[in-house]
């Protein structure tokens, strides 16, 4: 394929993506096929020979959409909102255009520089302390991860080392195998799996904390955890030092893009820093140097004023140093080695949408659940299982885990709209969560229309059954 066909080609995929949004509301959400549907209809290895562009279009239809859940059809209401629009699509083409892997500044300047005011613009929106900004000189700063998953093990695992150098600092006697086996994380007892997850990977201890009856934590239960625990020689170690939420559910970022903030960047790059030879460049110093090597660098700059080169590249390092491209080494914030353009996403959508815009988003969604949530409490057959503050509705029938279990496979089998489960202390609960960009309160009526018919079928069946019994 040369630049022409590309042009032809790419006009025409656009063409089908935005049919394929504007008309997702007619396809099923959920496939019909069982697993291992897909090798039958294609062959057992790559072609020896090009095929066409036509044939490989061809079967999307007939190969691959058989098979999609449709995750931004307005009756997909599981899981979590997938965030898609049409700006974050036009960023990630030329994110795939560029190609650049953007593991330190040398390797593409703008891919380092503008991730650094990405997040500084987001977190400013969100209001979050000065202390996780970067801003010119700050101590803190953001970064985009692949997913929330991997910003919890990076937090983990630099929480980890900086704890075993405290430790090892004051107790010198101590080995770093004595000091990980009194280690101790700590998280909600309601956290993500992917904490747990992070802690095994990690070789640490997690302790979950109980939550109250609004399944929040207090400060006063992680207390007494916490002065359990250190009167018993255990060292806690992973706090509130970092944040994190994902653009790519409710910003209309596309996936992969999930924000992680950290107050001192030096406990990240201090813990995974490794600088082999090749990936070195010569503004190594102005990527790596602190403060005072800065200060360091503007003496040596006085000094050595006649030497006129020398002169001109200190003071080009002062330059970078001064506006704190100090974490230009993002390869030193995340588990892998390369990193895509992913800021231009972030880029593209709060340029084109505007705060404003956003929050009209997210507010419409807000709305939609609770209009969900009140067509819930006029049927006295339902309850709602927690208090419903965002998109997300939690409710089940009145009766046992059976029942709601059989209700939700009647409605997945039905497959006009997909939900997914969850349990709340010992209740199976049906989720019901507002994700579609263009969802309306029309789905939300329909679904819940739906939701009542099937119900109504299921407990006849139970009544009659319980009578035959």
């Amino acid at each position: 394929m040369d630049a022409a066909e590309f042009r032809k080609r790419g006009k025409e995929m656009v063409d089908y993506i935005a049919d394929y949004l504007e008309k997702i509301d007619k396809r099923q959400v959920f496939p019909d096929v069982e697993p291992g549907y897909l090798r039958p209809l294609i062959p057992d290895c790559a072609p020896q020979d090009p095929e066409s562009f036509e044939d490989v279009f061809k079967d999307i239809e007939k190969i691959i959409m058989p098979g999609v859940t449709h995750w931004h059809s307005p009756y997909f209401f599981a899981y979590f909102p997938a965030a898609s629009s049409f700006p974050a699509l036009l960023a990630d083409m030329l994110c795939g255009g560029i190609g650049c892997v953007g593991f330190s500044w040398a390797a593409s300047p703008a891919c380092t520089e503008l991730e650094t005011v990405m997040l500084d613009w987001l977190g400013k929106m969100i209001h979050l302390p000065e202390d996780f900004l970067a801003g010119k000189d700050g101590q803190g700063g953001g970064v985009i991860q692949g997913s929330a998953s991997e910003a919890t093990l990076i937090s983990l695992l630099a929480a980890r080392t900086k704890s075993i150098r405290r430790v090892q600092s004051e107790k010198p006697e101590l080995t770093e195998a004595d000091i990980m086996g009194r280690l101790v994380a700590y998280a909600s007892d309601q956290a993500h799996s992917s904490v747990e997850r992070a802690a095994l990977i990690g070789g640490v201890t997690i302790k979950s904390v109980p939550s109250d009856d609004t399944f929040s934590v207090c400060g006063s239960a992680l207390k007494k955890v916490l002065d359990e625990d250190k009167a018993s020689g255990l060292i806690p170690f992973f706090f509130a030092d970092s944040f994190n939420f994902n653009p790519h559910k409710w910003l209309l970022v596309n996936f992969d893009c999930s924000a992680m903030w950290v107050k001192k960047r030096s406990d990240l790059t201090g813990a995974f820093k490794l600088e082999p030879l090749y990936l070195q460049h010569h503004y190594q110093e102005s990527g790596d140097a602190n403060r005072e090597q800065c200060n360091k660098q503007e003496n040596a700059v006085t000094l050595e004023l006649r030497f006129t080169l020398q002169r001109l590249d200190l003071l080009r390092k002062k330059i970078y140093c001064s506006f704190a491209f100090l974490k230009e080494k993002y390869k030193h914030w995340q588990i892998p080695l390369g990193r895509r353009f992913r800021s231009l996403k972030l880029w593209f959508v709060l340029r084109m949408y505007g705060v404003t815009g956003l929050q009209e988003h997210i507010r419409k969604h807000v709305t939609l659940s609770h209009q969900f949530e009140h067509l819930v409490l006029q049927d006295e057959r339902f309850e709602i299982c927690a208090e419903v503050v965002l998109g997300l509705v939690c409710f089940r029938l009145k009766g046992s885990n059976e029942l709601n279990k059989a209700l939700l496979k009647s409605i997945n089998e039905a497959k006009k709209i997909h939900l997914v489960p969850c349990h709340l202390r010992e209740k199976f609960v049906l989720r019901f969560a507002i994700c579609a960009r263009t969802v309306e309160s029309t789905h939300i009526r329909f679904a819940w229309q739906h939701i009542s018919q099937l119900a109504t079928e299921l407990l006849k069946t139970w009544q009659q059954n319980y009578h035959q019994q």
